[in-house]
């Protein structure tokens, strides 16, 4: 048996990401993935691309990461409210001053998609992670996706199963023949009711691939008045409360 643990969208929030690692070690899982968006919305953006690479995760480039790792303009989306705009392009720029060059370079150079061959006994496991998509780290995959989408992305990456984030929103689905396409969640800034950290565990052995999607409780006050005392708009803060505030 082999288990693995794929996380992703930190998003600069520390303590979550501090839980999430610390569960995962008492799990007794040594293997870690990160499927990127390190940085904006929290203040620890530095802390936790330093912790990443000190612990030599994994990690993929994220579109948040690829916009403060190039200076890449932030553009209005139709899809967020005039409240969200005018925070996003805030908190943004707030990363583009604070994140270290040291630390803009890390990001610079993190791998788009990351594939993965486990072999156990006489079976191979092919698992493909991205971002959000196999052609974009900024392509928004849901839940209610029709199932041609995944099977599709499985069939390109010749894998067993596909691992992505972005959106915020973890889910399982599973296809014929045992493949399955994934979403781990978000650490740091989940847009599901609970606002729980989430992430994903892989089991495998010769025989299946069991996914388990993981949401834990982390320290959230200690974000919340880490937004408020830093230059970063409080809207963050209150989504992380799920208080009433805009969000797509």
């Amino acid at each position: 048996m082999i288990q693995i643990a794929v996380f992703s969208d930190v998003h600069g929030n520390l303590p979550a990401l501090e839980a999430v690692l610390e569960d995962i070690e008492r799990r007794g899982i040594q293997q870690k993935f990160c499927l990127g968006d390190l940085v904006d919305f929290a203040p620890w953006g530095n802390e936790v691309i330093e912790k990443i690479r000190d612990l030599n995760i994994p990690c993929l480039m994220g579109n948040h990461d690829e916009r403060i790792a190039f200076d890449i303009p932030v553009v209005p989306l139709s899809k967020h409210s005039q409240e969200e705009t005018d925070a996003r392009f805030i908190a943004i720029d707030h990363s583009k001053k604070n994140i270290t060059e040291e630390n803009k370079k890390f990001l610079s150079e993190l791998p788009f998609h990351l594939k993965l061959n486990y072999k156990i006994g006489k079976k191979h496991w092919n698992i493909q992670l991205v971002h959000s998509s196999l052609s974009s780290n900024d392509t928004y995959l849901y839940e209610a996706e029709h199932d041609e989408v995944f099977v599709n992305m499985l069939q390109e990456s010749q894998c067993d199963i596909v691992v992505m984030g972005h959106t915020h929103l973890s889910f399982k689905k599973s296809f014929e023949h045992k493949k399955w396409a994934i979403n781990c969640g978000s650490v740091g800034r989940s847009k599901e009711e609970n606002r729980l950290a989430s992430y994903l565990i892989l089991t495998m052995n010769e025989e299946q691939i069991l996914p388990e999607i993981v949401q834990i409780d982390y320290p959230l006050e200690q974000t919340v008045h880490g937004i408020e005392e830093s230059g970063i708009p409080n809207y963050y803060a209150s989504f992380l409360k799920n208080e009433k505030v805009s969000i797509i």
